[in-house]
């Protein structure tokens, strides 16, 4: 992470990561990678009553990637399904105080693996999913450098 200009938040969620982990009986996991850079992001929430009531996760990558992960499973504790799906890669990189352009990708990763928990769960629970998780489009990842 040497000459990047990473912001005091992006820092500490790299060096003192929140939530990182497993949960055992969790509601839902997501599974997201970025075959270019090798980032990879597994995302574990809980639900109770429409709630995420825990969420952790477990990232192999860079910096960036560690604290997208990390910021995203502070963000969506204690949110309803609705306003989790409502965090987007740019209100990840913004709680982080900014992310540079070649690390973008990370807040991409982050939102796709909290939208892939979320869609694992109403498949385990045999719901259907909001319109929002249905045939979403991959999206490219960008990787400069």
């Amino acid at each position: 992470m040497a000459d990047l200009p990473y912001s005091e938040k992006v820092m500490d969620h790299f060096l003192h990561p929140r939530n990182v982990g497993e949960i055992p009986d969790a509601s839902g996991i997501g599974n997201v990678g970025n075959p270019i850079c090798g980032d990879v992001m597994r995302m574990y929430i809980k639900i109770q009553s429409n709630v995420i009531v825990d969420a952790k996760f477990k990232t192999f990558g860079c910096g960036a990637a560690i604290s997208t992960s990390s910021m995203v499973t502070e963000m969506v504790k204690g949110k309803t399904i609705e306003d989790a799906l409502k965090i987007s890669n740019k209100a990840v990189a913004e709680a982080l105080g900014g992310l540079p352009p070649i690390k973008m990708h990370c807040s991409v990763l982050a939102e796709e693996a909290l939208r892939a928990a979320l869609r694992d769960y109403y498949q385990r629970a045999g719901l259907d999913a909001p319109e929002e998780l249905k045939n979403e489009p991959k999206h490219t990842h960008e990787h400069e450098g």
